[in-house]
């Protein structure tokens, strides 16, 4: 039992950093109500960009991403590389499924770049090209987001990371196709919108 103890601690801890909805507590706080009665009713940056307040988005992606670091930070201090990517990929699960609003949070993307920035810079420096690069071609923001979450692993992979790190990050990539089912099935179909062109849009917030 006791050898598992860190990882069941970095579970919990992880989960419940992930789980904070910086997003929906922000915008409580600036007086502008529920940022889930409006546009895609996701918690995520790209919805709190839809209030007209760069400043509170920006805000919520670098809180989204911290959790996840800090997670990652943390548990690797206290015991070793291996449980803090277990306490950042639980803060990521915890991002996507906070109990606190009944299992319907973000989608996951700016805490994985948290995760990859503290834990593994390898995934980090395939990943983040990627994304800039397509989303400046085609401001589609699940798009991006979705090569990047592909590219992650493999990238990782050639850069020889370890087998426990690529099992982590390729499941985290696998998570983010699943929070972005929806945005696949309108990619498919061309009626996925743009970044900012539909405020009424769920566009991989």
């Amino acid at each position: 039992m006791a050898d598992y103890l860190p990882y069941i601690l970095a579970c919990l801890g992880g989960y419940v950093l992930g789980s904070v909805p910086f997003g929906l507590v922000l915008t409580r706080l600036a007086g502008l109500g529920d940022v889930r009665a409006i546009g895609s009713g996701s918690i995520g940056a790209t919805n709190v960009l839809r209030t007209g307040r760069k400043d509170l988005a920006l805000a919520t992606v670098l809180l989204d991403s911290l959790k996840a670091g800090l997670a990652v930070w943390a548990f690797t201090a206290l015991y070793d590389r291996n449980v803090g990517l277990i306490a950042g990929a639980a803060a990521f699960v915890g991002h996507c499924y906070p109990v606190w609003l009944k299992f319907k949070g973000g989608k996951g993307v700016a805490t994985y770049v948290g995760l990859l920035v503290f834990a593994s810079l390898k995934g980090f420096m395939f990943g983040a090209p990627v994304w800039l690069g397509l989303f400046a071609l085609t401001r589609i923001s699940s798009l991006s987001a979705l090569c990047a979450a592909v590219v992650v692993p493999v990238g990782a992979f050639f850069m020889g990371e370890t087998h426990f790190a690529l099992a982590v990050l390729g499941g985290l990539s696998a998570l983010v196709f699943w929070r972005h089912r929806a945005n696949i099935g309108r990619l498919i179909a061309g009626t996925e919108p743009k970044f900012g062109a539909k405020p009424g849009s769920d566009d991989g917030a």
